[in-house]
């Protein structure tokens, strides 16, 4: 019978103040009515249960200001709504806007993602929260953390803006903002952008990043830089650089990296620059290739050596360098540290190199062989070799040539030192193209995280 009189009490005040808004109804244990400045109040305490339209409010006490059609909600507050649940200590609840705001830890449940933060508001004929401070929305995928986030419930949509992470098995990103769907888990994050993914020991940071989680296809712009630590079973550890204007990520079961236009690598004594590269982080190999259009080829220099190739493949086995293979107008170019002008040549149309505890072991050339060797006797200058053949095979030691070996349509000249010094480049072979534009790890990592 007390809360049925209640409900009376407060229907006659709203019906005559509220023509245009739903009214508020209120229900509690005990009610005490008082006017402050001209202003009705009124306070429910106990069990109480607030109502408006399709809006549901439970709590311990209830504070109304039945002339702005507002109330302070105290203790256990509970609001709902269709499937949105907001739970808080303490709440404020405005009839004419229809939304509330809490200045406590609050939570958010619409049953497809829980979202906690330190305060926030909630509107509910919008179904638009804004939360703030320490916010956190957790789905069934992945966990985003902000300093403030903007979630519409009805279309799963979240925008959050400073200090921001999402997280899911495998990967965080962090961002100073984003936006995020959960229901195909897509994500774009703006400036500072930094992705790690702690398993593969990999770091990429950029300025824009594309995630279409559904798709596992990542895109990440402003000019990227991936870290790659790599560690061999003995503990040596090196670390893989690559930087480029956009980079693509493929999450399938090959996990591909596309690095895309003005490319820079380093990787230890490895440097490279090129247009387009492609890393296989299972596989550990890292791919350069020649696309149409481009004005020249992969470039790659290892110690005292310049590669260049249509396309280059290079394979790391227990962190180490295994082996390059590099196809069509193949060329390598090894500089004399004590002659400045003096590199043996050799180009075919394949070339495949082979490593051994880091160091240059084998080289095999195949296909139209055009070789320019220098040769020395007791370390001083005596000539080159000039060869041509279908088949050569290279061994080294400490990256020096101890041997050549050629096969097949043979044919070779030796060209005195007499004739050679001073005149070192006018020995060359066609595909001789000396690159200067070797990247320094300095200027690559500059700015990095």
């Amino acid at each position: 019978m007390k809360k049925l009189i209640l409900i009376l009490f407060f229907g006659i005040n709203f019906l005559v103040a509220q023509e245009n808004t739903e009214i508020i109804i209120v229900v509690g244990d005990s009610l005490i009515g008082r006017t402050e400045n001209g202003i009705s109040i009124r306070e429910v305490i106990g069990n109480v249960v607030m109502t408006q339209g399709d809006v549901r409010v439970t709590c311990n006490k209830a504070i109304q200001n039945i002339t702005n059609n507002n109330a302070e909600l105290i203790g256990n507050v509970i609001v709902t709504q269709d499937t949105i649940k907001i739970i808080s200590e303490k709440g404020y609840y405005f009839g004419n806007e229809k939304y509330m705001y809490s200045d406590t830890l609050l939570a958010l449940d619409d049953g497809h993602v829980l979202l906690t933060a330190d305060t926030g508001y909630y509107y509910f004929d919008l179904k638009k929260a804004i939360f703030n401070s320490n916010v956190q929305l957790v789905d069934s995928i992945s966990v985003l953390n902000s300093n403030q986030l903007t979630y519409f419930n009805d279309i799963q949509k979240a925008i959050a803006v400073s200090n921001v992470s999402i997280t899911d098995d495998e990967t965080t990103i962090y961002c100073d903002s984003l936006i995020h769907f959960k229901e195909d888990q897509k994500s774009h994050a703006f400036n500072n952008v930094e992705i790690v993914n702690h398993s593969q020991r990999l770091v990429i940071t950029g300025e824009e990043l594309y995630d279409e989680g559904e798709n596992n296809f990542t895109r990440i712009m402003g000019n990227p830089i991936l870290t790659k630590i790599d560690t061999s079973e003995s503990g040596v550890e090196d670390t893989l650089f690559i930087k480029a204007k956009i980079f693509e990520a493929v999450e399938d079961s090959s996990k591909r990296l596309y690095a895309i236009d003005s490319v820079q690598i380093i990787r230890g004594d490895l440097f490279s620059v090129n247009n387009y590269s492609l890393l296989f982080r299972d596989e550990n190999r890292l791919m350069t290739k020649k696309r149409k259009g481009d004005k020249t080829s992969p470039v790659l220099w290892f110690t005292n050596s310049q590669l260049v190739g249509d396309s280059i493949n290079i394979y790391i086995a227990d962190s180490k360098l295994d082996s390059i293979q590099i196809r069509n107008y193949a060329t390598i170019l090894s500089k004399n540290e004590n002659y400045e002008f003096r590199f043996d040549q050799i180009s075919g149309d394949a070339i495949d190199l082979y490593f051994k505890d880091g160091g240059l072991n084998k080289t095999i050339v195949n296909g139209g062989v055009l070789s320019i060797y220098f040769m020395y006797e007791d370390e001083k200058p005596n000539g080159l070799m000039k060869s041509s053949s279908n088949t050569a095979k290279m061994e080294f030691e400490e990256n020096a040539v101890i041997s050549v070996s050629m096969y097949e349509s043979v044919q070779s000249e030796f060209h005195p030192e007499i004739l050679v010094e001073e005149n070192e480049l006018d020995f060359t072979i066609p595909t001789f193209i000396i690159h200067k534009n070797k990247p320094k790890k300095e200027d690559l990592i500059k700015g990095n995280k």
